[in-house]
């Protein structure tokens, strides 16, 4: 089944989110989403489909090329920068919770990086995930009390998956403020 045209993927949003920080070429997008990158300690993704989410970003009208700069190693790079409309999309997707506990160790945690590196709080995200965690655990439980064979095995997993989720989320909320907002990275 294909995505929705207005979904983006993890890397499309980390590549994203990085050029709402600043405008910057391809290549350093793709060092920072390296496997040994900043970005890429949460979620890496192969310099080829660092240019795809870039080519993605462009047809969407959320980011937009904005000059070039010489390159020691070829032609000179391409300044990619993100739009208005790029950046209002990362403002709102920074704060709101994701919607499954699968997306904790992807998008939850590339939001939490972001928001970091922006100096914000991270007690509304937090808050808010936990919250939804929680409405999350309260329907599963429901659910496996009611359920036989493997199907409660499943919701049992499923239901130990969201608690271990949600208490990262309390340990997170329990942490000293500073211990919750980063210097921003410039």
């Amino acid at each position: 089944m294909p995505r929705p045209r207005d979904e983006l993927t993890a890397g499309e949003w980390a590549v994203l989110a990085l050029l709402a920080e600043s405008s910057t070429h391809g290549f350093a997008i793709a060092r920072a989403m390296a496997p040994d990158g900043e970005v890429g300690r949460v979620w890496s993704v192969r310099r080829p489909l660092v240019y795809r989410a870039i080519e993605t970003l462009t047809g969407m009208d959320l980011e937009r090329p904005s000059g070039t700069v010489p390159s020691r190693s070829g032609p000179q790079r391409t300044v990619l920068e993100a739009t208005p409309n790029g950046k209002r999309a990362v403002t709102r997707w920074l704060p709101q919770p994701v919607a499954h506990v699968r997306d904790a160790r992807s998008l939850l945690m590339l939001k939490l990086l972001f928001l970091t590196r922006r100096g914000a709080d991270l007690e509304p995200l937090l808050s808010a995930q936990c919250a939804h965690f929680a409405t999350l655990a309260e329907r599963l439980a429901g659910a496996a009390e009611e359920a036989e064979g493997f199907d409660r095995a499943l919701l049992l997993w499923r239901l130990e998956s969201k608690a271990a989720a949600k208490r990262f989320v309390e340990t997170m909320l329990g942490e000293p403020a500073r211990a919750r907002r980063g210097p921003p990275v410039r």
